[in-house]
């Protein structure tokens, strides 16, 4: 008795590999259990949780049985209707995001070519279509645009003329500070002058006799003939 529940723990516990059944027999006698547990369980699963279950099984030869908790038929078309929903989902979301980007290629093309007619309006070009109030608004913004041209015109040269100003006052101080030191050397007493420019000459006379001196202790080495000291 202990070894047959020893067996049978093994049996349970052990993984069963799920493969075709060669024996004809055998296939037939599962075939039959199996189905009958199937349909009992999706009987069981309708009844338990309140679901719509159907299940549908054919055996080798061809032979159909099913099982439906309501009318078959209407199950298989809300199966269709459900399928045909589940893999076009994907497609049609990507058929919309398509359709939107084409709208707004389509707007984006319309505004450009809205401006670019506006821009030959502006420059005198197309106005032939144009009605009054059009061209009322046509020369407001021109002349707005003059009005701002000019004021950046006139800010422009007012920044050139206020480097200038601030280049003119600048050489201005350096004259003013070359005219005082003018002056000053100007208001310094005769004697301080004079010897200034003694000293001014005296250092050219040391530089000139310097450079004298210099070419005169330079003694060639080249004669033509005998030289004197051995003459």
């Amino acid at each position: 008795m202990f070894g047959s529940d020893l067996d049978r723990n093994k049996m349970v516990r052990g993984k069963i590999e799920i493969k075709r059944i060669d024996n004809l027999t055998s296939r037939q006698i599962s075939f039959s259990k199996r189905r009958k547990g199937l349909l009992k369980k999706a009987h069981e699963l309708s009844v338990l949780c309140d679901a719509q279950v159907a299940a549908i099984v054919f055996s080798q030869k061809g032979k159909l049985y099913e099982f439906a908790s309501s009318d078959m038929k209407k199950m298989m078309e809300q199966c269709e209707m459900y399928k045909n929903g589940y893999f076009h989902a994907e497609r049609l979301q990507e058929e919309k995001d398509v359709q939107d980007l084409k709208n707004e290629v389509t707007v984006m093309v319309n505004r450009i070519e809205l401006l670019q007619l506006h821009c030959r309006k502006l420059m005198g070009q197309d106005l032939g279509s144009c009605s009054v109030e059009e061209l009322n608004e046509i020369t407001f913004q021109i002349e707005r645009s003059l009005t701002l041209i000019r004021s950046r015109k006139g800010k422009v040269h007012e920044d050139e003329v206020g480097k200038l100003k601030s280049e003119i006052e600048g050489t201005r101080e350096l004259v003013n500070e070359r005219t005082k030191l003018h002056e000053m050397f100007e208001e310094r007493p005769l004697w301080m002058q004079s010897r200034s420019l003694e000293s001014e000459k005296n250092a050219s006379s040391s530089s000139s006799a310097c450079e004298n001196m210099n070419i005169s202790d330079v003694e060639t080495d080249l004669f033509i003939g005998l030289h004197r000291s051995q003459v």
